[in-house]
């Protein structure tokens, strides 16, 4: 079979073009069509090339356009169509808001949730969908998401500029009802633009929830001779230490012209020579060891020590 090229094949859509059920589910069995949800096909081609957000969005048009019109595209799914982080939460379902005080309901691929919906709460994409606002994205993904979670999602918005953190006390404000606000506000309170990765915003939760200083963000360190010497992700002031993130592609995403790699990476072991050279300490830490804080936090506390001689 060789369907339309449009992102999504309705079955309805197929029969009007002359298609047979039996083609459709020959295409299905034989992998040139995958189902994204009941009634609604894509190419595997198309699918297979997609990182898990655009799926998702795939997903997102399918279900609208099979969803009741009054259903504004909410929480994850809101957040994927922003184009904020969405590090940790799950993504094989829709999130839908109706304005409507019952109804909620969760099934295989879409949930379904009932609350007062103000005329700034929604937006519409450039494509027409529905959806929540970034500052109520937010605070629904705070209300409901871990802290952790909640911060990456917070953080990357404020970063990106599109929402300021005084959009979002406003929308505390107005969703103090709700459930969950005293999360959604503590998560807001910690919130901050400056964590420029997924990983740098998990470092600043993985610090305050163990009791370390709170650190200063993108700090610019220069030399004794007043050179600067580059900006770090994290510096401590008291203990005089930088804090890295080497998050994937660190070495990579800032490649000078006709630089390579490892061109990066000496490039960034000078770098840090001179950041020691000024009597800091410095403390990096990978991705998978975000997952085991014992081990970033021994590292702080090591540099620490050192940092304070």
């Amino acid at each position: 079979m060789d369907p339309e090229p449009e992102r999504l094949l309705h079955r309805r859509q197929a029969l009007a073009r002359g298609y047979t059920p039996g083609e459709l589910e020959r295409a299905r069995q034989s992998g040139v069509l995958q189902l994204v949800r009941r009634g609604v096909y894509a190419r595997t081609a198309l699918v297979d090339a997609m990182d898990v957000e655009s799926q998702h969005r795939l997903l997102i048009e399918a279900t609208v356009a099979t969803s009741d019109a009054q259903a504004v595209v909410s929480h994850a799914s809101a957040a994927v169509l922003h184009g904020i982080a969405v590090w940790n939460l799950p993504l094989h379902r829709v999130h839908l808001t109706l304005d409507a005080s019952s109804g909620g309901r969760i099934v295989r691929r879409r949930h379904v949730h009932t609350a007062p919906l103000a005329a700034d709460d929604v937006v519409r994409t450039t494509d027409g969908i529905a959806v929540t606002s970034v500052a109520r994205t937010i605070i629904d993904i705070a209300r409901t998401a871990p802290f952790e979670t909640a911060v990456v999602t917070a953080d990357s918005a404020l970063q990106r500029e599109l929402v300021t953190n005084d959009e979002l006390c406003v929308a505390i404000v107005l969703g103090a009802a709700r459930r969950g606000i005293p999360r959604a506000r503590r998560v807001v309170a910690f919130a901050d633009g400056r964590s420029e990765s997924v990983g740098e915003s998990r470092s600043r939760v993985l610090m305050h929830t163990h009791g370390l200083p709170k650190p200063d963000l993108q700090r610019v360190i220069r030399a004794h001779t007043g050179r600067r010497l580059g900006r770090v992700d994290f510096y401590v002031e008291q203990h005089h230490t930088v804090g890295e993130f080497d998050g994937m592609g660190k070495y990579t995403r800032y490649l000078r012209p006709g630089e390579t790699s490892a061109d990066a990476v000496r490039r960034e072991k000078l770098r840090e020579d001179a950041l020691r050279a000024t009597g800091a300490a410095v403390a990096r830490w990978t991705w998978p060891e975000l997952d085991h804080p014992s081990v970033v936090v021994q590292r702080l506390r090591s540099a620490f020590t050192l940092g304070s001689r």
